[in-house]
Formats: C-alpha cells, sequence, structure tokens
C-alpha cells in the first residue's frame, strides 16, 4: 500500500482500536472487521488520458484521475486539482480523507479526489480550458448532481469549475449547474465560496481560542502557502486583529515579528507574483517559517509539510491545518506529546466543501442566499463540528485528528449497517 494512504488507513485503525477498547456503559459505535474493510478501499478509481492539441500545434497526452471512495452517506464529492506531482496514491489519499471530512462535519456526501498531472503554469489560457474539456468528457459518465460533484483544489479556480459545468452542460445538453461547485457567480455559484476554506479555518480558531481562553489580539500567526485558503485566511485574520507575522508562497517566505501589513503583501503578491522580497519584512524559507516561534501555524500548501524530522523543532501552540494532509501520523504524534494541539485538516478546512454543499443546494433550488447566511450557515455548522471534536477528544484523551475519525467511522458504520452494506 503507498505511503499516504497506509496513513490515512492507519489514522483510521487507530480511531478503531481506540472505540474497540473503551469501556462503560456509553462505549461508541465500532466497526466490524468487515466494515472497516470497506472503508479501506475506494469504490472505483478511474485513470484517463486527456490528448491535447497544443497551441504550437503539437499533440500532448496528459494523465487524470476521479478516485470515488465512498457514497454512503451520498454523492461522491471533492475537488480536482492540477499539478504536476499529482498520481494516484495522492488522490486516493485524499478521496478517502474527503469522506472522513463529510462525514465529520455533517454534510450529506460521501468522498472522492480528482486531478490531472500537469504544470498549470505552463500552459496557456486557451490549453488549459482544452485539457478541463478533455477531463470532462473522459469522466463524464461517471460524474453529475447526483453522483459526483466536483470542485477546485490546488492550481485549479472558478474558471476552470466553469468550463467543467459548461461542458459537462453541453454534454448532457441541458444547464447544469449542480454538477460542480466552486463556479462564479455569473454561472450560478455561491456567495462566500471563494474565501469558505479560509473562512471556515477562521471559526475553528476562533472556537479554540475560546476554549482555551485565548485573545485574538494576543496570538501571532504564521502561514504557510499564500494561494487561496492561506492569502483569504491571512486576509481574515488579519482583519480580526491578529498578528500575521509570517506568509510564505513556493518561492519561499517573509517574516515580520511586528506584524505584516497583509494587504501591502497581498498587493506585492499580485504585483511580483511572490510575497517574497516584501520590503517591510526579512526573506526567510519554507522550512524557516515552520519553526517560527508563533501561536498559530496554518500549513496552508501541500500535504507533509510537517514530518517526524521537523515536527520537534515547531514551536507554535496550535496548528490549524488548513490543508490536507500537512502533518503526517507520526508527526502529529509527536506534536501531541509536546501539548501542541492540531485542529486536523478533515475539521479546519472543511469550509470549503461545506459551502459547496451549499451552493449544490442553491443549485438544485434555483434560489440563492447572500455572503452574511451563507456564512452564517457556515459558522454555525463548522462551530458545531468542532464542539463535537474537541469534547470527544477530552472524553477519551486523544488528540483532535483521532478524535474526528471516532466521530467520522460512527456516523460512516452506522450508515453502512443501517443500508445493509
Amino acid at each position: 500500500m503507498a505511503k499516504y494512504f497506509k496513513q490515512c488507513t492507519g489514522q483510521l485503525s487507530k480511531a478503531c482500536s481506540i472505540m474497540g477498547n473503551a469501556d462503560g456503559d456509553d462505549k461508541p459505535f465500532c466497526l466490524s472487521y468487515n466494515e472497516v474493510e470497506i472503508l479501506n478501499s475506494p469504490k472505483r478509481v478511474i485513470e484517463v488520458a486527456i490528448p491535447v492539441k497544443m497551441d504550437n500545434g503539437e499533440l500532448k497526452v496528459f494523465t487524470g484521475y476521479r478516485v470515488q471512495h465512498n457514497d454512503v452517506r451520498g454523492p461522491f464529492k471533492g475537488g480536482i486539482r492540477y499539478h504536476p506531482k499529482v498520481n494516484f496514491d495522492e488522490i486516493n489519499a485524499m478521496a478517502f480523507t474527503m469522506t472522513v471530512k463529510c462525514a465529520v462535519v455533517d454534510i450529506p456526501y460521501g468522498g472522492a479526489k480528482g486531478g490531472i498531472t500537469v504544470d498549470p503554469k505552463k500552459l496557456s489560457q486557451g490549453e488549459l480550458e482544452r485539457l478541463t474539456r478533455g477531463y470532462v468528457r473522459a469522466v463524464s459518465d461517471f460524474i453529475g448532481p447526483d453522483k459526483d460533484i466536483p470542485a477546485p483544489d490546488v492550481y485549479t479556480n472558478p474558471q476552470v469549475m466553469a468550463w467543467i459545468m459548461d461542458e459537462y452542460s453541453r454534454i448532457e445538453g441541458r444547464n447544469t449547474p449542480s454538477a460542480v461547485t466552486g463556479k462564479p457567480l455569473e454561472v450560478w455559484g455561491s456567495q462566500g465560496r471563494l474565501s469558505a476554506t479560509a473562512q471556515g479555518g477562521f471559526y475553528v480558531l476562533e472556537a479554540l481560542l475560546k476554549e482555551l481562553k485565548l485573545s485574538k489580539k494576543n496570538i501571532t500567526v504564521a502561514v504557510q502557502g499564500f494561494g487561496n485558503a492561506g492569502m483569504n485566511f491571512a486576509e481574515i485574520a488579519h482583519r480580526a486583529k491578529c498578528k500575521i507575522v509570517a506568509v510564505s508562497d513556493s518561492r519561499g517566505g517573509v517574516y515580520n515579528p511586528f506584524g505584516l501589513d497583509i494587504k501591502k503583501v497581498v498587493k506585492h503578491k499580485k504585483t511580483t507574483g511572490s510575497v517574497v522580497d516584501f520590503a517591510e519584512a526579512e526573506n526567510i524559507t519554507n522550512e524557516e517559517l515552520l519553526e517560527l516561534p508563533v501561536t498559530v501555524l496554518a500549513p496552508a500548501a501541500l500535504e507533509n509539510a510537517i514530518t517526524k524530522n521537523n515536527a520537534g523543532r515547531v514551536k507554535a501552540s496550535i496548528i490549524l491545518e488548513l490543508a490536507n494532509g500537512p502533518t503526517t501520523i507520526e508527526a502529529g504524534e509527536k506534536l501531541y506529546e509536546k501539548g501542541v494541539i492540531v485542529a486536523p485538516d478533515v475539521l479546519a478546512n472543511a469550509g470549503g466543501v461545506i459551502v459547496s454543499y451549499f451552493e449544490w443546494v442553491q443549485n438544485v433550488r434555483h434560489f440563492y442566499w447572500d455572503k452574511k447566511k451563507v456564512n452564517d450557515r457556515l459558522k454555525t455548522q463548522i462551530t458545531k463540528a468542532f464542539g463535537e471534536v474537541w469534547e470527544n477528544a477530552k472524553y477519551h484523551n486523544v488528540n483532535m485528528r483521532t478524535s474526528a475519525y471516532m466521530i467520522a467511522i460512527e456516523k460512516l458504520g452506522k450508515a453502512l449497517k443501517i443500508r445493509g452494506i
């Protein structure tokens, strides 16, 4: 079994073991061996070849994936990423965690993930569009409003989602906005969707700070990754008077212990293409950012940023996982032993899938909400999920990730039994 997927299933096994060994009248629901095997195996794996005519007239073939992990609680749901390192192991693992994530925050979806092995920065807009439409044609039999609803992920955006919606609608012969979420507002997207991952993460942080009796004004924050999630989170936290002392992107980071003016950093990023060389801060590496003496570290880039090799040097007291899988299981154990609280990805970055669900509901009903209603409902749903994970972690004396998996396992297991699977 590949390493990344093995980490995910290892967390499942750990949670099952704790649930199985618990005592008392309120002993948690536990899965049988066969039910664990169902959750350890994706329901469907799709690998496709996508031929694309490049601007220079040459034909290039790209590899695309869609892994549909489990739909016992509803249609498959998960993002599509464009990245040169996309591979089956990565997509398989993230489809698994999407199943867990949807159960943790209690939305009626199962988990899926998709991706194309490509460096989108090397493609023109026309090439990206042809690649996207080719991918949709290749997987169209397996996606749709009641089957599998894609969404944005790394290096995909509302424009890519609009192409997906349009191509799927062409195939269906009718407008089908509910086939994909994360669309622009002009084509039936939802208010608040673009910033939903960051906004949800901030609501989780607020709830956690309340439990710890800490003030937002008295904390320092470092954000690794300055894409959609990281940039929006930095802006939201900065407006809430948190002191953002460091941010980074793929080229490197910047650090000012007295705090960064995030509006100026965003402007610099848009002008130069990177946060590096921002005038009011010193340049640092991504590795150095992870080890800064801050209250909150928010990894918002790619997976495996914090490993057993650098976990001992992490000085933050809170890790807010805005990325998928930024902390390995071994690192998580080390951090827990040190007293570091990790708000896991299956909770902390679930704002995106929650508001994707809201977008899907609006598309199905053809009735749209304002941003305040979206954010109010997001806050209610993710704060409730946080409370369940937090209280369960305290009761069973486990870290928040294990607690989240325990909650997801119970919901998934009960659905399996009730449906007779």
